[in-house]
């Protein structure tokens, strides 16, 4: 999101913030880039004061702060294969039906489906092939490329292995930056661009 200079009639802090750039303004009030006391970015809006006893501002406000809040999700369809060689290397893919993606409201998901993130009508797969697995610590490190929208990024992380019966199971958590990938909308500059992908893979032996 471009950012403007502050002007010389905005604040120059904002209770513990201290303000450095414009991100943009609307009918509800400007929004700012600031930094906390660590020093970490934040986007802070600042309301117009004759708003504040408005009910339908009220009302409004609360669905946006709804909206900011962490949204969780799942893909419903994905399918994988993988193999290990006589030796013990390990390669596979997992492949994700972008368009499955769901996180209990309609509306959100139709966006997510929309050309401002997955972009699912021209790119509808998300893949990760793993190229191998290094023991590691009490698990292992998996190592590969992520393809989403059409763009592919090498990837590493550490996961958890646990066996049960003729299955064995992948758990890992993986940070990603969805700028990486093309998936860039953040309007006003207030969502997150940092995710976290829960995985968890069961294999079976064929």
């Amino acid at each position: 999101m471009a950012r403007a200079p502050l002007r010389d009639t905005d604040p120059a802090q904002v209770g513990r913030y201290r303000l450095t750039a414009r991100l943009g303004a609307g009918g509800m009030g400007v929004v700012y880039l600031g930094t906390d006391l660590d020093g970490s970015l934040v986007a802070v809006k600042v309301l117009r004061p004759e708003l504040t006893d408005d009910p339908e501002f009220r009302d409004r406000f609360g669905r946006e702060v709804i909206n900011l809040t962490r949204v969780k999700g799942v893909f419903r369809e994905v399918s994988g294969q993988g193999t290990v060689s006589p030796s013990g290397e390990v390669s596979g893919t997992i492949t994700v039906a972008a368009a499955s993606i769901d996180t209990k409201n309609n509306k959100r998901d139709t966006h997510l489906r929309s050309d401002d993130f997955f972009d699912t009508d021209n790119t509808p797969r998300i893949i990760f092939s793993v190229d191998r697995l290094t023991p590691s610590g009490d698990g292992v490190t998996v190592t590969g490329s992520l393809t989403v929208r059409g763009r592919t990024r090498p990837i590493s992380f550490p996961a958890q292995v646990s066996f049960g019966g003729d299955e064995v199971w992948l758990d890992a958590e993986v940070k990603v930056n969805r700028d990486d990938f093309g998936l860039t909308w953040n309007q006003l500059g207030m969502a997150s661009m940092s995710n976290t992908i829960t995985v968890h893979a069961v294999f079976g032996k064929r």
